[in-house]
């Protein structure tokens, strides 16, 4: 696989254009040339279409708003935004915001409200629809070789349709704009009406399978531009969508959103029939390249282009500024102390994500909660055995960094039996390393995606992580998933198979719904998945409102062992909130009062 030069999503960062033509600089710039010069000049064109790259935030973590280029003096003056790749993460029953706590806490004590306020992706959406629209039409009438007008074009229908997929599984239907609008158009086009769910969810699908004959195999692919196997990815995670909500949603506002309950087998045969393009491919395969199965699954998230990332947004460690960059973030928030900026440990993950985590045997990693609080404990006695994507996904007390260890510790026990708080007692601090005003979060970090090479104590965005918006282990899983709902049960316990078996940990002898959950939630936590599984399975309004727990450690000064407390509703709030309504956000009043053709969702 080739590498795409310097510009390769590089996000938020235009100006890194400039590495990859020495007379770049001499060229007019893209705002006061005309969209015919634009068109007769490779460069210049592939300026125009990183322009749609750069505007895709939301293809991070699901984030509208890191920061780029042009709002860096501002960035720094809105909390929300420090937390903004997490927060998807935070709403789901994965993780708490430990420290920033912005809109993440906001929205799980009120729910989606009529203002909408979180996650939201429209009109950011519409702009870079525009820029892709503009560069279909302008490359279509270009004088460049065909090959290039061809690959450039599929690959910015690649790029709008992923565009209207964070859309519509936000909104149900939204308006389908498929050409750039000029102000002399017919009002009925400048104010368009709302598409169908299914309208919008079978654009997707039909441009993908438009597309993948005009996208190049996975050999001749530049490092983060769309494969075929990619398009393949994009249908058949969106198929899933459609057919899950066929199957458990119902037709809302006259067929706006919603499917017949009849197309869910057609959309899931459509997710197989996707998945198992790239499975027969041969092009990739789970990773499996380390006899360590902790340092194995570490690695999927670490090592560049293996084999089995189908897409990512690449990063290079250097800081973004108003000047250029393409660091982020992750590292730098997620990391524990005494090696972070601040109080690190920005996703919090609850005891009962921990708890998710089975033993290598296949029994169930949960905690005696009737004895939890009542002894002495050591940490093996608490982790050991466990599934090794726990220690590769999460940090807590004990787990090994940088030449030490994590230390969650909250409290001294003393010889006398007292808990000393604050200080030290014979050279043994009262409190660990995580220690932040007495607040030391739920008991547990996140560890998939950090590189415990780095240092996180500088300049924030300066992590080299990749971050993946596809990979193979997503597509056994969208494979099981489907294979499973067409009644192909053999063929969907193979496919979760490889991946226990992959991870180090005991295979199933059957297979049921709740397992193939469980899997997702386990293999994918912390990638932006298990959100929106919530609502396309129609189950977040039982999941999401329940009050989860922490976990405090205090050490025993005699024993070195920990007494633990369970930190009873660790958000805050009576409950979390998803009503019923929140399985699609608010059109919202503003958005209507400037386009009276669109109709607002349900209980808003």
């Amino acid at each position: 696989m080739k590498k795409l030069c310097k510009f390769i999503l590089p996000l938020f960062s235009i100006v890194l254009l400039a590495s990859c033509a020495d007379n770049i600089l001499d060229r007019e710039p893209l705002d006061i040339i005309s969209d015919a010069q634009v068109y007769k000049d490779q460069t210049l064109a592939d300026s125009k279409l990183l322009l749609a790259y750069t505007k895709m935030t939301v293809m991070l973590n699901e984030c509208p708003r890191i920061r780029n280029p042009k709002e860096y003096t501002t960035y720094y003056m809105e909390t929300d935004n420090w937390n903004g790749p997490f927060i998807v993460n935070e709403l789901a029953d994965e993780s708490v915001s430990n420290w920033i706590k912005g809109q993440s806490i906001t929205a799980k004590s009120t729910g989606i409200t009529n203002s909408g306020g979180i996650l939201e992706w429209w009109e950011l959406a519409y702009e870079n629809n525009r820029v892709l629209n503009e560069f279909i039409e302008g490359i279509a009438t270009s004088t460049l070789p065909e090959s290039y007008r061809t690959s450039r074009t599929a690959e910015a229908r690649f790029l709008r349709a992923f565009n209207y997929f964070f859309m519509v599984k936000r909104y149900g239907g939204v308006p389908l704009i498929l050409k750039a609008q000029l102000t002399t158009d017919p009002e009925s086009e400048l104010y368009a009406p709302r598409n169908t769910e299914k309208d919008v969810y079978d654009f997707i699908l039909s441009e993908m399978d438009d597309i993948a004959g005009d996208l190049p195999s996975r050999a001749k692919t530049e490092l983060g531009r769309p494969s075929k196997a990619a398009a393949m990815a994009l249908k058949a995670r969106a198929a899933l969508y459609a057919g899950s909500i066929a199957q458990f949603g119902k037709v809302l506002s006259n067929g706006l959103l919603g499917f017949n309950a009849s197309e869910a087998s057609d959309y899931y045969q459509k997710a197989y029939d996707a998945c198992k393009e790239i499975m027969s491919s041969g092009e990739y395969s789970l990773y499996n390249a380390d006899a360590d199965k902790v340092a194995n699954f570490k690695n999927i998230f670490l090592k560049k282009n293996n084999t089995e990332v189908i897409m990512m947004i690449q990063h290079d460690a250097t800081q973004r500024t108003t000047s250029g960059g393409n660091g982020w973030i992750w590292d730098f928030f997620q990391c524990p102390k005494p090696h972070a900026w601040g109080a690190g440990n920005q996703n919090a993950p609850y005891l009962e994500m921990a708890e998710e985590f089975e033993h290598t045997d296949g029994t169930p990693g949960n905690l005696d909660r009737s004895t939890l609080e009542n002894r002495l404990w050591t940490t093996d006695e608490l982790w050991a055995n466990k599934d090794p994507r726990f220690y590769a996904t999460i940090w807590t007390q004990g787990t090994a960094w940088k030449g030490g260890t994590v230390d969650f510790h909250n409290g001294l026990i003393l010889p006398d039996g007292t808990i000393k708080m604050d200080g030290a007692y014979e050279g043994v601090a009262a409190g660990g390393d995580q220690y932040v005003d007495h607040n030391y979060g739920t008991g547990f970090g996140v560890m998939k995606y950090l590189d415990e090479s780095h240092d996180n104590q500088g300049e924030r965005e300066t992590s080299s992580t990749d971050y993946i918006l596809f990979r193979y282990g997503e597509v056994l899983l969208n494979y099981a998933e489907a294979a499973f709902e067409l009644g192909k049960t053999a063929e969907a316990l193979d496919a979760i198979n490889q991946i226990r078996s992959r991870a180090g940990i005991k295979t199933l002898p059957s297979l049921t719904r709740d397992q193939i959950r469980h899997e997702r939630k386990v293999e994918l936590a912390f990638e932006g998945h298990r959100y929106w599984d919530l609502r396309r399975w129609r189950i977040a309004q039982s999941v999401i409102p329940v009050n989860r727990t922490g976990l405090r450690y205090i050490l025993d000064y005699t024993t070195r062992q920990y007494k633990l407390s369970l930190l009873k509703n660790y958000d805050g709030v009576a409950a979390p909130v998803f009503d019923e309504r929140n399985y699609y956000m608010p059109i919202t009043a503003t958005r209507i009062s400037n386009n009276k053709n669109l109709v607002e969702n349900p209980g808003y």
